[in-house]
């Protein structure tokens, strides 16, 4: 009798045990992953969602030797993805959409998110941009995206909030606040270009929220954020434009009051004093991670040297990685110090279903 009650508590202890690997298993699958490549000033983020499908904002420069090209599909091999499954291309500049066609030659893309149809660009090398990017999108789906449209990522929910110089005005469950930030931010002279019609894109998973504009310039900001935040505080912002003072604007980052920072800027690109400044005075802000130690920014414009991933201009193309879970909790890994922070949850609204438009 002895014996079967020992047996049973051993049965009962390896399925107890079992039990708890497959929930820790479980948890750590649960996560959206990014990864902030470096691709000296441009944009490139790998973003892996909770279901495993993979999302590329912006592909970087073309040329140098397929440089931007390979550290993301080296990214996309750490992160062992095969494919990129969506593409989201926020604007038709060369430091975001030049890589496209390297890229694609390197790892197969599924679908092609972007604005719509290029109308600034004349100069004979854009326009051959132009023709590799409409080249590689040929291969599979295209998408237009428009301001409230939901991405079709399992998982995640991926909001379009500004778009072709479009902005979203219902606010998500997140938002609805009178943004008190407006009334001390001015407006500026309009900016007809691309950056204006960057695709920006809130990433929500669970209790933890994520926003990217692109390059949106600091009118569209005011547009999308005044009189009503249609958003709400969030966990990380990526900064927009590089960290330059023509976006950034306080009605936006005071607004939703990020608790991380992470800016994708280059040595001599970006990183500008006035946004750190910006960023600094927000209410909230527990750390600045940056790409690149700014050149131009000075050692009083920069964060710590253990939060940026290249600290000379010679590097070897180090990056960080986000790994965010759905109780609102996240890490920051920074490839070059080989160090991880990690951020506990802070805001308490989970799940919710947002309709398009």
């Amino acid at each position: 009798m002895r014996f079967q009650v020992v047996f049973l508590l051993a049965i009962l202890s390896v399925q107890v045990a079992l039990a708890k690997r497959k929930e820790a298993h479980s948890n750590e699958q649960a996560s959206l992953t990014a990864y902030f490549v470096d691709v000296e000033g441009g944009q490139a983020t790998l973003l892996i969602s909770p279901e495993g499908h993979s999302i590329l904002i912006d592909a970087g420069w073309a040329g140098h030797d397929s440089r931007d090209a390979d550290r993301i599909a080296n990214a996309a091999k750490l992160a062992k993805v095969k494919r990129i499954d969506y593409f989201i291309l926020t604007h038709y500049h060369a430091d975001h959409m030049g890589g496209v066609r390297e890229l694609a030659e390197k790892i197969p893309i599924g679908m092609f998110i972007d604005h719509g149809p290029d109308i600034q660009s004349t100069s004979g090398n854009q326009q051959k941009l132009l023709k590799d990017y409409a080249a590689a999108a040929s291969t599979g789906e295209h998408v237009v995206a428009k301001p409230g449209d939901v991405l079709p990522i399992k998982g995640v929910d991926v909001i379009v909030v500004s778009s072709n110089g479009n902005v979203l005005h219902k606010a998500l469950p997140s938002g609805g606040n009178v943004n008190t930030f407006c009334e001390t931010t001015p407006n500026r002279e309009p900016d007809p270009g691309e950056n204006a019609r960057s695709v920006g894109t809130f990433w929500h998973f669970g209790r933890f929220r994520m926003l990217d504009l692109g390059d949106l310039t600091w009118n569209k900001e005011k547009e999308l954020m005044c009189p009503t935040d249609p958003l709400g505080k969030v966990d990380v912002f990526v900064v927009s434009h590089h960290g330059r003072e023509t976006s950034n604007s306080p009605a936006l980052v005071h607004d939703i009051a990020p608790r991380v920072a992470i800016m994708e800027n280059g040595a001599g690109k970006g990183g500008d004093a006035a946004t750190y400044n910006v960023l600094k005075t927000s209410d909230g802000l527990e750390d600045l991670w940056q790409l690149h130690y700014s050149e131009d920014g000075g050692k009083q414009h920069n964060t710590l040297a253990e939060n940026i991933a290249n600290l000379d201009e010679d590097n070897d193309g180090h990056y960080l990685k986000m790994v965010a879970h759905p109780d609102g909790s996240f890490t920051i890994y920074n490839s070059r110090t080989k160090e991880t922070r990690a951020y506990r949850a802070k805001y308490s609204i989970g799940s919710y279903k947002w309709e398009t438009r």
